[in-house]
């Protein structure tokens, strides 16, 4: 009987074979890792106790992490914080701890996607950190500020890892392609198919080395074309996080594109969170907000297409609503701009808050009953529907506030006309004697 055959382990993906092992290779980040950059200098100075590195997946956090702990010849320990345990990274820790006790050596813990844990859970870090028995790195997708608490930021240095440029891109696909650890130029790329990979990889140098893996393997020839590259992806995996950072960054760059009077972008933000699978509702309230902020009274009807789209998006979803959406969008972008109901209701809030709270004026209370009006509600009321231009006299504010103007119009649109109309109300209100 022959013995059984194994045949040998599989390689290690392409994006593993080609992990920079120092920081000349790494490619991409040069404003941390750079000759100049801050995260270099700490590097090379071993300045370094408790990391923490922001950015979006495929940027080299984890790279440049082994990095450190080569140069620091530390053991490198990498646990996930979607995965691991308060109960398992503890017992890192005290591990880490008694080693630096007993032989004076460090552990370096790379903790990702450390955002996962609860900021109650983030505690259990604080005293290995602050006594510096372990080399810490936390790698998060998210926002700091937003998912760890205060403490744990005040401990530990952040730097922020950018998607990856095109340039970097470029370099990186090529150093795959023809470095003997990667492809070992089995394969070329057209300028198309390098175009597209560089397109769908969106910043993420890992999944661009993945896609051309899979490319690589798909090909009957020496070229891969962009319909290749397009196969091997299937859809672009959008950089997008309902709940994240990059929520609120498209969200702020569609307002705010709305705001500028711009509807080509305004239509591009609106897509990239259509297609990364935002709740319709969600970006329906914010149309509504816009058309109120930033319209207001200079087109009226604004908000009338915004509360349409509500409708539309509350009603029937994806897909149907998403041009009813556009054309919300579409519209508010070229609508006439207005802040001043914004400004307006801003104001009046601050003097609500800052001003000693004023009583309604008797002339503008009712009186239903015979004390009442024997207390003096309603005197002085002037009907201005009786009156031949339909403008009392009265003043409505009471008296601490007297003169205020909050809701100042703005020579666009309908609101010029407004702006126009109370100009001529306010002179009849001067000009007839209380």
């Amino acid at each position: 009987m022959q013995p059984l055959q194994f045949s040998d382990p599989p390689p290690a993906p392409l994006a593993e074979r080609l992990r920079p092992k120092t920081l000349d290779q790494v490619i991409g980040q040069d404003d941390l890792v750079g000759s100049n950059g801050p995260l270099r200098s700490l590097i090379e100075r071993e300045a370094y106790r408790a990391l923490l590195f922001w950015g979006p997946p495929g940027t080299g956090k984890t790279t440049v992490g082994r990095i450190i702990s080569s140069q620091a010849e530390a053991d490198f320990v990498q646990c996930s914080g979607a995965l691991s345990g308060v109960k398992e990274v503890r017992s890192i820790l005290e591990a880490s701890r008694f080693l630096y006790q007993t032989e004076g050596k460090r552990d370096l813990l790379f903790l990702d996607e450390i955002h996962r844990f609860s900021k109650s859970q983030q505690d259990v870090l604080l005293s290995f950190l602050e006594e510096g028995s372990v080399i810490f790195i936390g790698a998060t997708t998210e926002n700091p500020s937003f998912v760890l608490n205060a403490a744990l930021l005040s401990r530990c240095q952040l730097f922020c890892f950018a998607p990856l440029n095109e340039a970097a891109l470029r370099t990186m696909i090529d150093v795959a392609v023809r470095h003997e650890d990667g492809l070992n130029g089995r394969i070329s790329l057209s300028a198309d198919a390098m175009t597209t990979l560089v397109a769908l990889s969106d910043g993420d140098g890992r999944r661009a080395l993945s896609t051309l893996e899979m490319a690589a393997s798909l090909t009957e020839g020496e070229l891969v074309d962009a319909n290749l590259i397009e196969h091997a992806v299937q859809r672009k995996g959008l950089r997008y996080d309902r709940a994240g950072d990059e929520h609120y960054n498209l969200i702020s760059a569609l307002h705010k594109s709305v705001r500028n009077s711009d509807p080509d972008a305004a239509l591009y933000w609106l897509a990239r969170m259509i297609e990364g699978g935002e709740d319709p509702r969600f970006l329906a309230r914010r149309l509504i907000r816009m058309a109120s902020e930033d319209i207001g009274l200079a087109d009226p009807w604004a908000i009338l297409q915004a509360t349409a789209a509500w409708d539309a998006a509350a009603k029937v979803g994806y897909p149907e609503c998403d041009l009813a959406l556009a054309q919300a969008t579409v519209y508010l972008a070229c609508a006439e701009k207005s802040n001043a109901l914004y400004k307006g209701l801003a104001a009046a809030r601050r003097d609500v808050h800052e001003v000693p709270v004023a009583e309604v004026p008797l002339h503008l209370r009712n009186a239903p009953t015979r004390m009442m009006k024997e207390l003096g509600y309603g005197d002085g009321y002037q009907y201005a529907h009786d009156l031949d231009d339909g403008i009392a006299s009265m003043e409505c504010l009471p008296d601490a506030l007297r003169g205020r103007t909050y809701y100042r119009p703005k020579a666009v649109g309908v609101e010029a006309r407004i702006a126009e109309r109370l100009k001529r109300w306010n002179a009849l209100r001067r000009s007839t004697p209380e």
